[in-house]
């Protein structure tokens, strides 16, 4: 977290002022302590909080958020269709000049890692190396799957024993899923599963489950069982993400902007083109 307090406050300056001492290292023209910096117009006072840039990029949705202190100040959000390589160049654009303008220094990118839309990771994730790149920031990647379960902990009833299984559709009766606890730790880790009756009977025969995502309904009829129980419209989307980027950084998991790449779980297959004639 920052706090920022400005010179024109002369009682916040006169209370931070007591922290500082005159052994301090005086140089071009601020003050650095172990509890606070002071700047010529600024003193900002440094915790575990951080600005974040998020990306969300798996689905059909596209969002950006920007957040700071553990709060989303700038979110835009485009719920169309896949229109990922048009809107999150504007998006990213419009963010970084609302933290620009604000005099907020940007620390991190996080970006949702997948599973998900191949093209959508790509357009993603590039586009975050890249803001890392041109502004020397840190990159953090968050798991879709862990991502699309903050919302249905933070807005639904979930009793104390039941598990999340988020789901990304991945064509016909196949997603991607995980299972996580109310804390969010893996019970079963990401894989692909073609759904069927047996495929989560283990899980549902102790406790309920819960199942959301876009690939979450159509899985209903075949899992059919009275522990599962559907959440419908929960979507990956970026303002969901900062706590769990904020969890990163505290935990200082950072990826390599060179060599970082998508979680696309299953290869690429190319189709090949149908002849016109």
């Amino acid at each position: 977290m920052q706090v920022s307090i400005y010179i024109s406050n002369n009682r916040a300056c006169k209370l931070f002022g007591t922290f500082l001492t005159k052994t301090e290292n005086l140089k071009n023209n601020f003050v650095e302590h172990p509890i606070c910096i002071i700047f010529a117009k600024v003193i900002r006072i440094h915790y575990n909080m951080s600005c974040i840039i998020n990306i969300e990029t798996s689905t059909n949705v596209c969002s950006l958020t920007v957040s700071q202190d553990d709060a989303d100040i700038f979110t835009r959000e485009d719920h169309t269709g896949p229109n990922h390589a048009v809107k999150l160049g504007e998006f990213v654009d419009e963010g970084l000049s609302f933290a620009d303008s604000h005099a907020i220094p940007v620390d991190a990118v996080a970006v949702s890692c997948g599973p998900g839309s191949y093209t959508g990771l790509r357009i993603g994730v590039s586009m975050a190396k890249g803001i890392c790149y041109g502004r020397g920031l840190k990159l953090i990647a968050v798991p879709t799957l862990e991502l699309l379960a903050v919302p249905v902990l933070l807005h639904h009833e979930i009793e104390e024993n039941a598990l999340l299984c988020p789901m990304i559709d991945a064509r016909r009766m196949e997603v991607y899923s995980a299972i996580y606890d109310r804390k969010l730790n893996e019970v079963r880790k990401v894989q692909a599963d073609v759904v069927d009756a047996e495929t989560y009977k283990e899980y549902l025969d102790k406790g309920p489950v819960y199942f959301f995502g876009n690939g979450a309904k159509k899985c209903m009829e075949e899992i059919n069982h009275p522990n599962a129980h559907l959440i419908e419209d929960i979507e990956p989307l970026s303002k969901f993400m900062y706590p769990l980027a904020e969890k990163r950084i505290a935990q200082e998991e950072y990826e390599d902007v060179a060599y970082f790449v998508p979680f696309y779980l299953k290869d690429f297959v190319a189709k090949t083109p149908r002849k016109l004639l």
